[in-house]
């Protein structure tokens, strides 16, 4: 099944293909909350792959749309810089972009990123599955029956909020701050949780207190497993300057709580968009390690990654410049039917569930993407075990966002328990 309202795919398909080409912008925030960016990426994918938009608030850029050309620029660091920052927004935190090792390219990004490693590690992943399973079921076991609620809210929130706080060391009380924080990151000002820049940079400066004091408590005790005593005592990181530890604490939150909280709302979504493979799903519970896998592409929790060209170099046909801005979208690529077979539709048992671009690929590729997947695989088994079915009753109200691809609410009942 296509994603989105028809009727807003209609016009947007209209729209899309009425436009002169040299004309088209994808990165709309607008068409994604309507979630209806798909007809520009579809002929973006036909008629012009490596596309140049001349005129967009945040300068010129170019839009990588097809799979296999997002995997070459992904893992060409060589050519394709991630200094500066990763979105096709400009930062405006203060003195610039903060530094954080994600837009950072190789040495510094390496001996950084293998400093947290550790804490998502395979064998802190089996330490942390028993907690995150017992907070699972605790949050389902809490769910009203046959009342209208927020899944979003009252599940995705609150597992993916327990989950960094507990990688963070944080207190479990403060987790929705945390949360919070993380929203008004990718927030644009004006569109309903903050109304200016100004606000944004007031909440930082919170933010950063908070943070600032946990690094101070945990650089004067014995190194824990956490990621703030991972940073504060790690060989690379330990004398790194404070804005950027905050950068890593920024990524680390926005990652962390990002991709696991949109596709655990998009999988409700999904499935019952798709009640074929829901049935598919309740009958066959084996499943679901794939059904995650097809989740995490079909949802792509986070819609784009930016790179900056470091030299003229020829790409596919095209001059991309020194300095150009190149935006990799990962939501067009894992709908490139060249390489994914029916790629617009939901298939929790597809052949190779994992080919899709929702991670990245490279040095970049997402850090923590086994612990997301552990966090979509056991909310899963436990949701089977107690429902026999969780109904979407309305539309979902989506981010106002190009980067961020995930859901402020989505209504739901559960009507009986198992």
């Amino acid at each position: 099944m296509a994603d989105g309202n028809l009727a807003n795919l209609a016009e947007a398909r209209e729209a899309a293909y009425s436009t002169p080409l040299e004309l088209l912008n994808p990165a709309q925030p607008a068409l994604f909350q309507a979630d209806a960016m798909w007809p520009i990426f579809e002929r973006l994918r036909k008629e012009d792959p490596v596309h140049h938009t001349a005129e967009h608030e945040f300068g010129p850029y170019w839009s990588i749309t097809k799979y296999t050309d997002i995997m070459a620029v992904d893992t060409n660091h060589q050519v394709f810089s991630s200094e500066g920052g990763i979105t096709i927004a400009e930062q405006t935190q203060g003195d610039g972009p903060l530094p954080m090792f994600i837009a950072m390219d190789p040495p510094r990004h390496d001996v950084q990123r293998k400093t947290v490693s550790p804490a998502v590690s395979p064998t802190s992943l089996q330490v942390m599955e028993p907690l995150i399973r017992e907070r699972a079921a605790t949050i389902l076991d809490n769910l009203p029956i046959g009342e209208e609620f927020d899944w979003v809210d009252k599940v995705s929130k609150e597992l993916t909020g327990m989950t960094l706080a507990t990688l963070f060391g944080m207190p479990q009380e403060d987790r929705r701050r945390l949360i919070y924080w993380s929203d008004v990151v990718t927030a644009v000002p004006g569109q309903g949780l903050i109304d200016s820049i100004e606000q944004k940079m007031q909440i930082f400066v919170e933010y950063h207190s908070y943070f600032t004091n946990l690094w101070n408590e945990r650089v004067n005790a014995d190194p824990t497993g956490d990621l703030v005593s991972m940073l504060a005592h790690g060989e690379a990181t330990r004398n790194m300057e404070p804005r950027e530890y905050f950068g890593n604490i920024v990524l680390l939150t926005v990652g962390g709580n990002d991709t696991t909280r949109n596709t655990i709302s998009g999988s409700i979504l999904a499935l019952n968009r798709n009640p074929d493979q829901y049935a598919k799903l309740r009958a066959n519970p084996e499943l679901i390690p794939s059904m995650v896998s097809e989740t995490i592409r079909w949802q792509t929790p986070l819609a784009h990654m930016r790179r900056r060209a470091l030299q003229d170099f020829e790409f596919q046909g095209k001059q991309i410049k020194k300095g150009d801005k190149v935006i990799m979208w990962y939501v067009s690529g894992n709908r490139d039917d060249e390489v994914i077979e029916r790629p617009n539709e939901y298939i929790i048992d597809r052949e190779r569930p994992r080919t899709h671009v929702s991670f990245g690929f490279g040095i970049h590729r997402c850090v923590g993407n086994r612990l997301a997947e552990l966090q979509l695989k056991i909310i899963w088994e436990e949701i089977l075990k107690r429902f026999p079915a969780i109904e979407v009753v309305g539309e979902p109200k989506r981010v106002y966002s190009t980067f961020v691809k995930g859901y402020e609410t989505l209504p739901v009942i559960i009507p009986a328990r198992n």
